[in-house]
């Protein structure tokens, strides 16, 4: 047997087994949790303010984005992050953390080439993606 071999087969006998059910059932539950506070937040718009339906609808998701930075920047996403798994990365609060945690972590570099150039090497590929595939949509629209 090779060095390799050896190293990997000595690493897999102490390498903890992950548990998928438990891991699946706290991103499940905790995601679920995450867009019931978004639905909460837009009842609370709608019925508290009095705001119409595609406000409260801007609202929610600008507060929730603003909440994922913020928690972000006070360093508690990240541990609610570990806990939660892939139920953390909910499109509003996930991506407002990738971006403001690349923000956060390249400050020094300055606002162009740190700031700014981590941001959007983070955002331009969800923007891509949503271009593409809002093309590739209208297409389909448009032939159907």
């Amino acid at each position: 047997m090779s060095l390799r071999k050896n190293y990997q087969h000595a690493v897999k006998q102490f390498q903890p087994k992950p548990s998928y059910i438990a891991n699946s059932l706290k991103a499940f539950i905790s995601g679920g949790l995450l867009c019931a506070c978004g639905e909460a937040l837009r009842k609370l718009y709608m019925n508290g303010f009095n705001v119409s339906a595609v406000n409260a609808d801007h609202l929610m998701m600008l507060t929730i984005i603003l909440l994922a930075v913020l928690f972000t920047a006070l360093g508690v996403y990240d541990t609610f992050s570990q806990f939660a798994g892939a139920g953390a990365t909910i499109l509003l609060s996930g991506f407002a953390n990738s971006l403001a945690s690349a923000a956060i972590e390249h400050r020094s570099e300055g606002w162009v080439g740190g700031v700014a150039n981590q941001m959007f090497k983070v955002g331009g590929a969800v923007i891509v993606y949503g271009v593409v595939v809002a093309f590739v949509l209208g297409v389909v629209h448009y032939i159907v």
